[in-house]
């Protein structure tokens, strides 16, 4: 019988996706292709081209070749912001919040640009503006709760305990109402039991909100954990792809990432 999941909207698709810095080949014809509603791990050592990938995805490099499509349209090369426009929406390695804006502030910063409000509107906070601005700021602290985080409303970004300033940024990516989720290793520097309260979180927001996830992480234990399936980078090619279980026990991947 067909996998019914076969039949579900690709939401990401790469074609032979190169990148070029001078003589290196950062990323080597990467063909990646994520259907709705999967939880998607790539993997590799360091250095392999994970971010980079995630940065041809998100606008911040032009591939060299290959194309980047989002739910069948072709976004090759577009502007961070009109990616972001189109759906999709990131984390970073090293956390980038405003850490002298509270909580709150940080996730209505991911909700502002889908307030339906002229400049004009919003400078003189005519009725329509601060009626916008009540329904966004309400849909804020749903967002907080998901995370556990709506009692820390008030408190400064950089305030935060170092788990829950991850936590935060996903609430702030997921604020923007994304089709395809990028968490770049959201685990790095969690302890066991934050590391635990993530994958649940990460759970939760992928069946409760309906949205594709594409994560790097190094953590094995959140990767085989909750990724259905895995592309596995090695200097920028692709080592194996494929259902999580058995990419994990391919052995070139132990040899290459794993270690023998």
């Amino acid at each position: 019988m067909e996998d019914m999941k076969d039949n579900r909207e690709i939401v990401l698709k790469t074609d032979h996706l190169c990148i070029q810095f001078g003589g290196l080949k950062a990323v080597d014809d990467v063909n990646i292709e994520i259907r709705k509603g999967e939880l998607y791990g790539l993997i590799g050592p360091n250095g392999a081209g994970k971010t980079t990938v995630f940065n041809i995805l998100t606008g911040v490099y032009k591939p060299t070749s290959g194309r980047v499509y989002l739910c069948g349209e072709d976004i090759t090369g577009k502007a961070p912001a009109e990616v972001n426009k189109k759906g999709i929406a990131r984390t970073f390695q090293n956390i980038r919040l405003f850490g002298k804006l509270t909580v709150l502030e940080n996730v209505m910063v991911g909700l502002s640009n889908q307030i339906p409000c002229t400049i004009f509107e919003s400078i003189f906070r005519l009725p329509k503006h601060k009626k916008s601005e009540r329904e966004y700021e309400q849909r804020a602290h749903e967002l907080l709760r998901v995370f556990n985080l709506d009692q820390y409303a008030d408190t400064l970004a950089s305030n935060l305990p170092y788990g829950k300033q991850r936590k935060l940024e996903i609430a702030r990516a997921m604020a923007t109402n994304p089709k395809l989720l990028l968490l770049d290793e959201p685990a790095a520097g969690m302890n066991p039991n934050e590391t635990q309260e993530l994958m649940d979180d990460i759970t939760y927001i992928r069946e409760n909100f309906g949205i594709t996830i594409l994560l790097i992480e190094h953590d094995m234990r959140l990767v085989s954990g909750i990724c259905e399936k895995l592309t596995v980078l090695n200097f920028g090619t692709e080592l194996a792809k494929g259902e999580t279980a058995a990419v994990l026990n391919d052995p070139d991947v132990v040899k290459a990432y794993i270690g023998e």
